[in-house]
């Protein structure tokens, strides 16, 4: 049996499990139970009351953080030779096409986002196989295939994220970093959950948000009261 450290009992006892917490009382406690010497990421789960097998009941979407999430992206936007000075502008770290195109079906991916055009999605659209399973492939839906490469890569940098239920139900997303003050953690959450709410299916039934979950790298995780989401 793994021994429990001093340090995370001390966190654990901070937290009352039988409980539910509003968000901004959530905030608080995770900036005082987190112990990691590095700057640890703040994350959101969320278990939904869907079924993610059926089409009609997929949640899936983007959201700009307000206060981003404290995390550098690395942003590689394949395009056609005109596009590429106003992507390397927009503050994208890698641009190209052809090229980058064979690295990634050689097995690189030491990208965080991958933005394109319409109209190279058919060379593109082979790398499924590896830049599918990372979640990296580039989808109309997420804003990640746009004529407007400036503007994707802009908001990326800026904080949005996209968000996509899992085959449990569930989404889980990083709000931010333990050194944001815990209002600007409030509000990266209060933004992501209220963009779930907007987006619930109208053929889900019965109760919509089941759990919420915020914790840090290895904290505890304090249980959200989804009537204090609004």
């Amino acid at each position: 049996m793994a021994k429990v450290s001093k340090k995370r009992k001390q966190a654990i006892a901070k937290v009352d499990q039988t409980k539910s917490y509003s968000l901004a009382e959530a905030s608080k406690i995770i900036k005082s139970v987190t112990y990691t010497k590095f700057d640890a990421s703040v994350d959101l789960s969320i278990r939904l009351g869907v079924d993610p097998r059926k089409a009609n009941q997929m949640v899936r979407g983007v959201v700009t953080l307000p206060h981003g999430t404290g995390k550098t992206k690395k942003v590689l936007v394949l395009c056609t030779p005109d596009k590429e000075a106003e992507a390397k502008e927009a503050g994208a770290d890698f641009v190209g096409l052809d090229d980058y195109i064979q690295k990634i079906e050689q097995g690189w991916t030491d990208i965080d986002v991958v933005i394109t055009m319409p109209s190279v999605m058919g060379k593109v659209g082979k790398l499924g196989k590896v830049l599918g399973p990372r979640n990296l492939m580039p989808n109309p839906k997420t804003g990640t295939v746009t004529t407007d490469v400036g503007k994707a890569v802009r908001e990326v940098k800026a904080g949005k994220i996209d968000f996509k239920v899992d085959k449990q139900g569930s989404i889980h997303a990083s709000v931010g970093k333990v050194s944001f003050d815990a209002q600007k953690l409030e509000e990266n959450a209060s933004e992501l959950l209220n963009t779930i709410l907007k987006l619930k299916p109208s053929a889900a039934k019965g109760t919509y948000m089941k759990s919420v979950y915020l914790s840090s790298t290895m904290s505890p995780s304090v249980m959200i009261d989804t009537k204090s989401i609004s």
